[in-house]
Formats: structure tokens, C-alpha cells, sequence
């Protein structure tokens, strides 16, 4: 063999052994985009009845590359159509799950509109102030691509417990689910208050898990809803890190979530963490006992939130931190119920006073921010306001991409606003709230 071609065979081998390492190398950001593309995919077709998936795909250099097959029974994606195959499977009542093989869940609990007053209501006719709210929400000062980086799907009006306004972009309607991101976090503040009425869970239980024998034995429930457990995190939605190993790469998202290292004292630190609240379900359905079918049981039908639907993760566990759809109107029901204290068609399902305390901001500082009970609040423990164009009991549920409930007690006025923000950082929802709250007076 001539010396040229020892030194092309040699070549192609290095070459051969960087490509293969590389993809390695890269593999877990590989499967942390086809994970995101397989779920999504899944989801906007099994639960959304959607055919445009590419449309909340975030932008990424990765998105290009990536292949999305929808099926009945789900959605497979990988990179070329070849490279890091995900499949997320669906199935009736939870959704869509990321797993090798389809999960084995229990049956779902039915769930029907009929405790749910704002299911179909009729048609509401806004006030010349409130169209003009609707106006500057969906952007129509916009230039056309402004709009569309505003990004603006829907606005749901509650006033006085009845439907004032709503209004939708081209493609979306009353009857639409649309994800809520971490919206489902303030789902969880009232599915725990479920518990606490059932004497299932209390908010000072520690040792909430088996394998805690150092200082993590001493995280409480509450802990976890108010973000001050004190577990190692970074909530950086980008390739790589914990919260998109967590919901990509984990099937087991509570014990992953668990497996981190205690970085601060119990209570002395907030860190805003989807961990937190995916962990603190896992513990929710263990104790219970119900599984993934426990926001269904507990929350959905006795709402009559009929389009809900909590998606689990391969173990079981529902996913609280994250992945909750719904149709605007019944995102507007769980602002309502929150605004009535957990009193609903005349029965109190949580404990009396339990959204006031959960609407309480925790005195550890959050960034310049102020955060509760799994709510964000308008008014900081020093008393200043986040908003100031707000009233201070102003209280909201927060989502990625833009997508929120403003609740205001003081105005009994509940607002939704859902979309696709991903690149713009005012999604103008408190500009929103505020037009409202004067518009409404």
C-alpha cells in the first residue's frame, strides 16, 4: 500500500472518529431539540387539533434541521430524519409524553362541562374602552410583522364573574386548548389546596423523600410551591440545561429533580425552578395516590374544565410545572376560582382565606420581583408595586412565551391572555390589565 494512500486511509479515519465523537458530544442538545420538536408536534395535533407545528417552534439553529411525523398515535422527530429519534405518545385525557415506549396510565376521570359556567357563554358585546384594550393587546398600532412578534392569540375578560370580552387571532377560537406553560404552576398552588383540605398533605410536611437523609430532609412542601427549597437549579430555557434535561431527556422528572444538590439553606433562597413544582406533584400523586390522573380528579371535574388536560411524563408523574392546555375560557375559570377563594358552584373546595396566603409574597427576595404561592403578585414584601399601574392585590399566573392571567380582586376582574412571544419581551398583558381596570371602571 503506497505511503498516499496509508496517509487518505488515516485522514478518513480521524475524520470518521471526529464526526462520530462530535455527535456524541452533542447528542443530549440533539435529543433536547427533538424531544421539544416530538412533544410539540404531538401535542398541537392530539390535543390542540392543530396542523401547524413548526408555527411554536422557538427560534433556534437547530429548528431547520429538525423532522416531525405526526401519527395517530403520536409524533416521532429527529435531526435529518434520521439522527436522535424522540417519540412522544398520546393518550386519551393526559395528552402527550415523551417515552420510549407508550406509558402505561390509568384510566382518566370523565370530565364535563357542566359545573363550568364559562364553557360556551354567549357572545359578549365590549364596550368601546374594552375594544380598544383588545386593540393595543393584539397589536393593531403594530406593523404586520410587529404583530406577529407580539405574537397575541387570545384575550379572555372576566368582569363582575361574567364575560365581558374575548377575542381571538386568525386560526384560534373559543374552543382552541392552548398551553400555559407555567401557568400550570399556579394550577398547582390550588391542586395542593385540594389536598390540604383533604388532610392528604400539609404545607410544613418535610422528608419528602425516601432517599433525603442530608439537609434536604428538611425541605417542606411549601418550600416547593414558594421556590425557596434551596435545590441546585438553572431555569434557562436553552440546550443543555436543567429545565430542558428535565422535560426532554428525563422520564423520571421528579426523581431527577430530586437527585440535585441542596446549593442553600431551606427557605433562606428563592430560586424560581420548574423542578420545584414538578417534584412537589410527584410527591402529590405518590401521596394521594390517584397518580397521573390526579388534576383531572381533583381540579378539572369538579371545574368542569372539560378541555384540560395535564400532560405526565413515562413515570406518571403530571408534568404541574409546564404542560397544561386548556381553551381560553377555561384558563379564565381558574382565574375565577382563585378570585373566589376556592369556592366553586357553591362548594368550597379549597381551605377559607387559602388564596389570600397564597397570594402572601415570600419575604426572601425574588429577583426585584414579587413571588407567592406558586402566583406571581404585584405588591413586594416592602409593600412597593412590580406594576405600578396595577392595584397592589393584583395577582397573576405567568407562562413562557406570553402567556398569562391577571387577577384583580379589588376590580373582580379576571383577564387571560395566551400566545406565541417568544422574542419580544413586553407581550403588553399588564398594559393590557391596566386599560382594563380604567376601561372597566
Amino acid at each position: 500500500m503506497s505511503r498516499l494512500r496509508v496517509a487518505l486511509l488515516a485522514l478518513l479515519v480521524i475524520v470518521l472518529v471526529a464526526v462520530v465523537g462530535g455527535y456524541w458530544y452533542a447528542r443530549p442538545l440533539l435529543l433536547t431539540g427533538t424531544g421539544y420538536a416530538a412533544h410539540n408536534a404531538c401535542a398541537l395535533h392530539q390535543v390542540a387539533g392543530r396542523e401547524d407545528p413548526g408555527d411554536d417552534l422557538p427560534p433556534n439553529p437547530l429548528v431547520p434541521l429538525l423532522t416531525s411525523d405526526v401519527d395517530q398515535d403520536g409524533a416521532t422527530s429527529s435531526v435529518l430524519g434520521a439522527l436522535s429519534k424522540q417519540r412522544a405518545w398520546a393518550t386519551d385525557g393526559y395528552g402527550c409524553t415523551l417515552a420510549d415506549e407508550r406509558p402505561e396510565l390509568a384510566e382518566p376521570t370523565a370530565v364535563t362541562a357542566s359545573a363550568n359556567p364559562y364553557a360556551d357563554p354567549g357572545e359578549p358585546t365590549p364596550s368601546p374602552a374594552v375594544e380598544a384594550a383588545l386593540d393595543t393587546a393584539f397589536g393593531q398600532d403594530l406593523s404586520s410583522q410587529e404583530q406577529q412578534d407580539l405574537g397575541t392569540r387570545a384575550v379572555v375578560v372576566l368582569k363582575d364573574g361574567e364575560l365581558v370580552a374575548e377575542r381571538y387571532a386568525e386560526g384560534f377560537d373559543r374552543k382552541t386548548p392552548q398551553l400555559g406553560w407555567s401557568m400550570a404552576k399556579s394550577v398547582t398552588n390550588l391542586l395542593t389546596g385540594r389536598l390540604v383540605k383533604q388532610d392528604v398533605i400539609d404545607l410544613e410536611d418535610d422528608h419528602l423523600r425516601p432517599e433525603w437523609d442530608d439537609g434536604r430532609d428538611q425541605i417542606t412542601v411549601e418550600n416547593l410551591l414558594r421556590m425557596t427549597s434551596g435545590l441546585s437549579w438553572d431555569e434557562t430555557y436553552a440546550l443543555g440545561t436543567p429545565i430542558t434535561r428535565m422535560l426532554y431527556l428525563e422520564g423520571d422528572m421528579g426523581s431527577y429533580v430530586a437527585s440535585q444538590e441542596l446549593a442553600h439553606e431551606p427557605g433562606d433562597f428563592f430560586q424560581y425552578s420548574s423542578g420545584s413544582t414538578t417534584l412537589l406533584c410527584s410527591i402529590l400523586t405518590d401521596r394521594s395516590g390517584v397518580g397521573a390522573d390526579l388534576p383531572r380528579q381533583e381540579i378539572f371535574a369538579p371545574l368542569g374544565l372539560s378541555s384540560a388536560v395535564l400532560e405526565p411524563d413515562a413515570s406518571g408523574t403530571p408534568v404541574c410545572s409546564s404542560y397544561m392546555w386548556a381553551t381560553p375560557l377555561d384558563w379564565a375559570a381558574v382565574g375565577q376560582f382563585a378570585l373566589q377563594d376556592g369556592v366553586w358552584d357553591g362548594d368550597r373546595l379549597l381551605p377559607r382565606g387559602w388564596i389570600k396566603e397564597s397570594t402572601t409574597p415570600t419575604s426572601v427576595d425574588a429577583d426585584g420581583q414579587a413571588y407567592a404561592s406558586g402566583w406571581w403578585v404585584n405588591s413586594r414584601p416592602d409593600g412597593s408595586l412590580v406594576h405600578s399601574e396595577l392595584p397592589e392585590d393584583a395577582y397573576f399566573a405567568q407562562g413562557h412565551d406570553g402567556q398569562s392571567i391577571t387577577v384583580v380582586p379589588s376590580q373582580d376582574l379576571v383577564v387571560v391572555r395566551l400566545g406565541f412571544t417568544p422574542s419580544r419581551e413586553d407581550n403588553r398583558s399588564v398594559q393590557l390589565a391596566a386599560d382594563l381596570v380604567a376601561g372597566l371602571e
